[in-house]
């Protein structure tokens, strides 16, 4: 156990010691290149600034804390959280310099700076967390644990480690009542009654209990040796067989909640963020790409078949609230279009209307719901209201996905769960994916999926007809 915190120590200095060495050599680099460029870029002591700049990225550090050493880190909250220190320490340093009035061209210094330290930081972070996998697959600076119980949620716990070993972690064996599992087990250790004698003999970690809950007192006979021997102790609850996705604990006063669902936009803070690139992202395409789209779509849809340019269908949105959502119309006027959903080859469909499917631009308009507030930029798509009537009693949390407002492209249109739903497995995807979404949101994955949609865009998608 000593080993393991040492070697998590180890590299936690090493990654302070890399990122304190990208960001003085970063901020020497362009000192030094800038200098040439424009004299006087910082006429301050450069002693005195460089101390500045190492403790505002200490002060950083202090907020958004190093994690990479961690079993289980995703590389996208990797970038996340270099991007959120960088902008932490180049703000505070900013201020600083600022308030000191060390130069004369600042502010093109530190946009240089932030730009450069983003970009290095971020490449610098990922690669020390694709080395620390490396290197925990080759054995190295893993945990010893031990899993107390070989049913169904211990065997899982198993293979999930045994295929990743990235994860760090070297299981030692089961302990189980069930003797029978000598003979089947390659790594069974004994009973339960056993496993103390051979937790005291050998450096385990933590312990993994599988047990079922009914065993409480048992349960906490092994917390209680675990506390005493200074060994992490975990609980899989036997529910998870039933409920298997990741959960919340929260306190009321002394009484442990367990909410089944984490939903990032349940924070004021987080929804303030996405709801200020919603109506920025939106202003910026309906001022420069939508009024030029419009005049020429539109008159080819009017030449293609008489009608509106816009088609308005009611939809779905926040907990289920209908609304009225634009697209630019791609069929011929029709008595079904509210209740028949669009298929491969339909003759519904105009010439201009199936290039405008294919290439996402049909759902142009859509910016204007999203300033109007009743959608956002990224989203799990709104149906028809005829669809939602349907699935929601036919497919398993399906009425999830209206806990978030409704997007003009979403996690599951990038996942190849675009267009027509022929099969309720093809809904279940998708909402399977929605709800993922909803569970995993971050400015980050936003992001993501518009720079995914825009590629899409010329690439041209086969679902879409």
């Amino acid at each position: 156990m000593e080993q393991n915190s040492k070697h998590a120590d180890i590299l936690q200095w090493i990654i302070g010691i890399g990122d304190l060495i990208i960001l003085n050599v970063v901020f020497f680099s362009i000192y030094y290149k800038m200098d040439s460029l424009y004299t006087g870029a910082i006429t301050h002591s450069m002693r005195e600034v460089v101390l500045l700049l190492n403790f505002c990225y200490f002060f950083a550090l202090y907020f958004v804390p190093i994690k990479l050493h961690l079993s289980v880190v995703f590389l996208d909250r990797i970038v996340q959280r270099s991007l959120t220190l960088i902008t932490f320490q180049t703000f505070l340093f900013a201020t600083c310099l600022i308030f000191l009035n060390v130069g004369n061209d600042l502010a093109t210094f530190i946009g240089v700076y932030y730009i450069a330290m983003m970009l290095c930081f971020s490449v610098w972070r990922v690669l020390v967390r694709v080395a620390v996998k490396a290197y925990r697959r080759k054995g190295y600076n893993s945990k010893n644990i031990i899993i107390i119980g070989a049913g169904k949620n211990g065997m899982e716990l198993f293979r999930v480690i045994r295929n990743d070993l990235s994860y760090g972690f070297h299981v030692l064996g089961f302990f189980d009542d069930n003797e029978i599992l000598k003979g089947i087990l390659p790594n069974y250790l004994g009973r339960i009654d056993e496993m103390e004698a051979f937790a005291l003999e050998h450096d385990v970690d933590e312990i993994y209990c599988t047990i079922p809950g009914a065993n409480s007192e048992r349960i906490s006979g092994l917390l209680a040796f675990a506390e005493k021997n200074m060994i992490r102790f975990y609980i899989i609850p036997d529910f998870y067989r039933d409920v298997k996705k990741s959960m919340i604990l929260d306190m009321m006063e002394s009484i442990p909640l367990l909410s089944i669902r984490n939903e990032p936009l349940q924070s004021a803070y987080n929804r303030v963020i996405k709801r200020a690139f919603d109506v920025a992202f939106s202003v910026l395409v309906l001022l420069t790409c939508y009024p030029m789209l419009y005049l020429v779509a539109g008159l080819l849809i009017k030449l293609g078949s008489p009608g509106p340019i816009l088609f308005r269908q009611k939809r779905n949105g926040l907990y289920g609230e209908v609304f009225e959502c634009y697209k630019f119309r791609t069929m011929k006027v029709n008595e079904e279009a509210d209740v028949v959903q669009a298929v491969k080859d339909d003759p519904r469909t105009t010439r201009i209307g199936s290039f405008l499917r294919q290439t996402n631009l049909d759902e142009f308009p859509q910016f204007l719901n999203v300033l109007m507030g009743d959608m956002s930029v990224v989203g799990p798509r709104p149906h028809m209201l005829k669809h939602t009537e349907l699935y929601s009693q036919l497919v398993d949390k399906y009425m999830v996905r209206h806990l978030v407002k409704p997007g003009i492209t979403g996690w599951a249109q990038i996942m190849g769960y675009r267009g027509e739903t022929r099969t309720l497995e093809q809904m279940e995807g998708r909402v399977k994916r929605d709800v993922w979404y909803i569970e995993n949101w971050s400015f980050f994955l936003d992001l993501k999926i518009i720079f995914v949609t825009i590629v899409n865009m010329f690439k041209g998608e086969k679902n879409a007809y």
